[in-house]
Parts: C-alpha cells; sequence; structure tokens
C-alpha cells in the first residue's frame, strides 16, 4: 500500500485549484485529509464563503469515516435519514454528505485518505477533486453513479 503524502496531498490541492480556475467556477476550498482522518493540506481562494471550511472538511471527513464516495453517502443519507441523524449526533455534526467527497485510493483499492471540495455545485466540487487525486498518480471514488 502506497501512503497519502504530504507531496500528493500538495499536488490534490493544486490541481483541484487549477481545475476549477479553468472551467470557471465559483471559488473553491479544498480539504486532504490522511487514513486516519488527519488534515494533510488545505487551501481555500480568496472569496470562498466563510462556512466552506467546514463543509470542505465534512465531506473529506464523511467519507473517510463511512468508507464510501460522496454519491453514496448522499443517497444513504437520503434512503435512510434516521440512521443519518444519529451519524450527525454521534460526530459531532461533521459530517456533510454530498459530492465533492472523494475517497482516495491506491491501485490495489486500499484508501489512503479523502478529499473534500467545497464552493460551486456538487458535481463540479467532486470533479476538482477527481482531477486533482488523478494528478497525484491515485484513484478517486466518488461513490456510484
Amino acid at each position: 500500500m502506497s501512503a497519502l503524502t504530504l507531496a500528493k496531498a500538495n499536488t490534490i490541492v493544486a490541481t483541484a485549484l487549477q481545475h476549477a480556475q479553468s472551467k470557471g467556477m465559483q471559488p473553491m476550498t479544498i480539504a486532504v485529509l490522511d487514513a486516519g482522518g488527519h488534515l494533510l493540506a488545505f487551501q481555500r481562494q480568496d472569496n470562498s464563503g466563510i462556512l466552506r471550511p467546514q463543509i470542505a472538511m465534512g465531506k473529506a471527513w464523511g467519507v473517510l469515516g463511512m468508507s464510501m464516495g460522496g454519491r453514496d453517502l448522499a443517497k444513504r443519507a437520503e434512503t435512510h435519514p434516521q440512521f443519518f441523524s444519529a451519524l450527525l449526533a454521534a460526530s459531532d455534526g461533521r459530517i456533510f454528505p454530498a459530492a465533492g467527497g472523494v475517497l482516495v485510493r491506491d491501485a490495489s483499492g486500499s484508501i489512503l485518505g479523502s478529499v473534500g471540495v467545497s464552493g460551486d455545485l456538487p458535481p463540479a466540487d467532486e470533479a476538482c477533486a477527481l482531477a486533482g487525486i488523478a494528478a497525484a498518480g491515485l484513484v478517486g471514488d466518488p461513490g456510484s453513479a
């Protein structure tokens, strides 16, 4: 199993921001967590909303904690609202079940960490995360379509 290093995390952030800028997206906030849920890299673009750091962290933390991509987490939140109410209570409200939370895996499928992106619509946030993860030579798992 490879590791999600600081260098790879910085590549994820830089590429995600470049992707957002090249597509004319809203100002982004990106958080990269290691497999233990510890923050490795974080950036917030100028004029990004004041809650974007918490949302980006919540997307990354939620997918990592539940071992599923943001798309699947959002579906489960919709179909199992009582479970997710309990999950939110257990996590002190730290989980944001939405696209834009992406698991980072190695080639063998092992979870190395996660990325949370917030700033635009969830599919755009997810596209930024996936671009960054690919640039770092890793595999992004956003969940099923």
